[in-house]
C-alpha cells in the first residue's frame, strides 16, 4: 500500500490542523493506521492508532483530548485533527499501514508498520 501524507504548515499556537493520508495501491480496509511524529533531534513518536474497522481508536498521551484520528474507507483516507496546537507539537508527522491479519503487534511501536508515508512539516510558533 502505498501512502501520501499531506495537510501541515505552519500555524500559531492555539490553531488547528488536520493532516491526511491517502492511501493506494491495496485494500484499504485490510490495514489499521497509525501517524507518527519526529520533531527535530528525537526519535519517532507514537500519536494515535485506528483499527481497520474505526472501531478502535488510541491516542498518546501528549496528544489526547487535543488530537483526533478518523478513517474513510470511501476516500481510503486517515485523517488526523489536531487541536490546540502548541509549540511542542512541531515535527513531520508520518502515516503508517500494518495488515490487520489479526496478528499481535504494539500500536505504539514504529518497527510494527510495514507501509509509511513521506512525511508532512508541522511547524507551530507560540
Amino acid at each position: 500500500v502505498q501512502l501520501q501524507a499531506s495537510g501541515g504548515g505552519l500555524v500559531q499556537a492555539g490553531d488547528s490542523l488536520r493532516l491526511s493520508c491517502a492511501a493506494s495501491g491495496r485494500t484499504f480496509g485490510n490495514y489499521n493506521m497509525g501517524w507518527f511524529r519526529q520533531g527535530p533531534g528525537r526519535e519517532r513518536e507514537f500519536v494515535a492508532h485506528i483499527t481497520w474497522s474505526g472501531h478502535n481508536r488510541y491516542h498518546s498521551h501528549s496528544v489526547r483530548g487535543r488530537f483526533t484520528i478518523s478513517r474513510d474507507s470511501a476516500r481510503n483516507t486517515v485523517y488526523l485533527q489536531m487541536n490546540s496546537l502548541k509549540p511542542e507539537d512541531t515535527a513531520v508527522y508520518y502515516c503508517a499501514a500494518v495488515q490487520a491479519n489479526g496478528d499481535r503487534y504494539d500500536y505504539s511501536h514504529p518497527g510494527s508498520y510495514a507501509y509509511w508515508g513521506q512525511g508532512t512539516q508541522v511547524t507551530v510558533s507560540s
